[in-house]
């Protein structure tokens, strides 16, 4: 251990290259680029489907986004989604199914704690999504204003 305190450059770059896990940005990119895609396709699907049961363009996106939601949660409890997530990664944190899944996982992990509490459901719901919650709120909210102040002026 101690040789390595007085490691050249050289030989520092050397075990520094050694030791660095090969960079797989490319693969993980084309696999979250696959799977969000067919998580979309799914949703088309579903919309298609619910427009075929007579449903206008309002109401069938609505029942929708109720459908896939429900999906995320489903696939989350039955501890799917989860490996389809550490297949695909950021492919599955951008529909609505992965916001479905970062609300549900906690309030799965949590049930037994209780209802409410410091430990229980109601608290640890929203500890993944709770955040983008807020900042969406705020961003739409400072969207809003320096819209309508670029609009009055």
């Amino acid at each position: 251990m101690g040789k390595n305190l007085h490691m050249s450059k050289q030989e520092y770059s050397n075990y520094v290259d050694k030791m660095t896990p090969n960079s797989t940005l490319g693969i993980d990119m084309v696999k979250a680029f696959i799977v969000g895609g067919i998580i979309c396709c799914a949703a088309q699907g579903v919309l298609n489907a619910w427009t075929a049961a007579g449903f206008d363009k309002k109401d069938a996106g609505t029942l929708t986004s109720m459908t896939m939601v429900f999906l995320g949660i489903m696939l989350t409890a039955m501890q799917i989604y989860d490996n389809i997530a550490k297949f695909a990664g950021a492919g599955t944190l951008v529909p609505i199914t992965g916001f479905a899944n970062s609300v549900s996982s906690p309030a799965i992990e949590f049930k037994s704690e209780g209802l409410v509490g410091p430990g229980g459901l109601a608290s640890k719901m929203f500890s993944i999504a709770g955040p983008v919650i807020v900042y969406g709120i705020t961003a739409s909210v400072l969207y809003g204003i320096v819209y309508w102040i670029f609009t009055v002026l």
